[in-house]
């Protein structure tokens, strides 16, 4: 076999032989500057970079070694190259591109910009994404239309109740000089302790925001308040009062329905602390329901218990027992002493019906005004796409007619 049929091993399958004639690929001239990095790596002008290793220091060779017999190639064979000799030689791509001559138009139009074709895309997508939004606010409004009906039974149905037992026990106490722990003030040096009632959920509105400037407020304005217990009902208000540095001594979860059994374990509790002289007062932050179209923050003054103020002349002399004469049994105290934490516990019921039925509510109206919005969002959206398409369209009849025009 002779040497000019001997093929490179490092030649990759499927290229063909190097022709002789064939050009070298250019590279740097020795005396060329290198540009190099601020780190010191080296950077070619052109091409991919690539990093070759460092040249081993390799020692003088010995006599009659076979690196002092100069190398000996076979006549018109080529030098070995990397790249085969027929290729292009390696150019950056943006200086390939300017080499390359422009392409001419065949059609007319053909070599303009493109029109802005996504504007009525995007239009498509808004509209699609504001329908969605619609029928998310209107089931929810829908969901909190029931649960305001439930609730709303709850606690209209509880009301009288309550007045008429806390009517009782202020004429009992008032008209027979009765006393009892629960209606005294508690101890000067004891803490205050002060319930807030918010929300677990959103989207209701200025429901939670009306709670927690009525709560901040009164922190404010009572020093003893904010450095007392702060208890919280719902994640809205907890958050609220972490992100404003106000420590919170504990978080109650009711949920949308409360039970009985809950509120009356809470208030059980309270009644301990208060006569125990560990709080001298208890008071309750809530959204007072009122009817369906009112609703305003409260401020309850759960002990010790007071009677509500009286309106006119009449319902003073009603609510002090004036010349109103009862036959107890059994007697005064064991009577007042049942009624009393009765009172109470229904007072707290109460309290969390009318929050849980003005949430509901605000949220039933939040969502109402969320649904129109987007219907009027939708129709505009709807508006603005009719008329892009309508431009679009005279755009490209305007092209095809000036196009038909230009080959006549």
């Amino acid at each position: 076999m002779f040497h000019d049929q001997l093929q490179p091993p490092c030649r990759p399958r499927g290229f063909p032989p190097p022709r002789p004639d064939a050009p070298r690929p250019r590279a740097r001239r020795r005396d060329q500057p290198e540009l190099r990095l601020p780190d010191g790596l080296p950077r070619r002008t052109h091409g991919r970079a690539r990093r070759r290793p460092p040249r081993r220091a390799h020692p003088p060779p010995s006599a009659g070694s076979r690196r002092e017999r100069p190398l000996q190639r076979p006549a018109g064979r080529p030098t070995r190259s990397r790249r085969p000799a027929h290729a292009h030689p390696r150019q950056p791509r943006l200086a390939r591109a300017l080499r390359r001559p422009p392409a001419l138009p065949d059609r007319p139009g053909a070599g303009l910009p493109s029109r802005p074709m996504g504007k009525s895309r995007e239009i498509k997508l808004r509209m699609k994404a504001v329908g969605n939004i619609k029928r998310i606010t209107r089931t929810m409004q829908m969901i909190a239309t029931a649960k305001f009906s439930a609730a709303q039974g709850r606690a209209v149905n509880a009301r009288p109740y309550n007045e008429a037992l806390f009517g009782l026990v202020n004429e009992l106490a008032a008209g027979g000089g009765l006393s009892h722990p629960l209606l005294e003030e508690g101890a000067d040096g004891a803490r205050e302790l002060t319930l807030v009632i918010s929300s677990d959920r959103g989207l209701c509105g200025p429901y939670n925001g009306n709670i927690v400037k009525t709560a901040l407020r009164v922190f404010r304005e009572e020093q003893t308040a904010r450095a007392g217990d702060v208890e919280v009902v719902g994640k809205k208000g907890l958050n609220t009062f972490k992100f404003n540095a106000i420590p919170v001594s504990a978080h109650h979860v009711i949920g949308d329905t409360p039970r009985y059994e809950d509120v009356e374990r809470l208030a059980q509790r309270y009644i301990e602390r208060f006569t125990s002289g560990e709080v001298r007062r208890v008071r309750v932050i809530y959204m007072k329901f009122i009817s369906a179209g009112q609703q305003r923050p409260e401020i309850l003054q759960l002990l010790p218990l007071t009677p509500p103020p009286a309106k006119d002349k009449g319902d003073a002399e009603q609510s002090s027992g004036a010349g109103v004469e009862y036959e107890l049994s059994p007697k005064g105290p064991e009577l007042l002493a049942e009624l009393l934490p009765a009172a109470i516990k229904s007072l707290l019921f109460q309290a969390f019906n009318d929050a849980v039925v003005s949430e509901h509510v605000a949220r039933m109206i939040a969502m109402k005004a969320a649904t129109d919005n987007a219907g009027k969002m939708g129709k505009a959206l709807s508006r603005e796409y009719n008329r892009a398409r309508q431009a679009q369209i005279t755009t490209e009849l305007t092209e095809i007619i000036s196009g038909a025009a230009a080959l006549e």
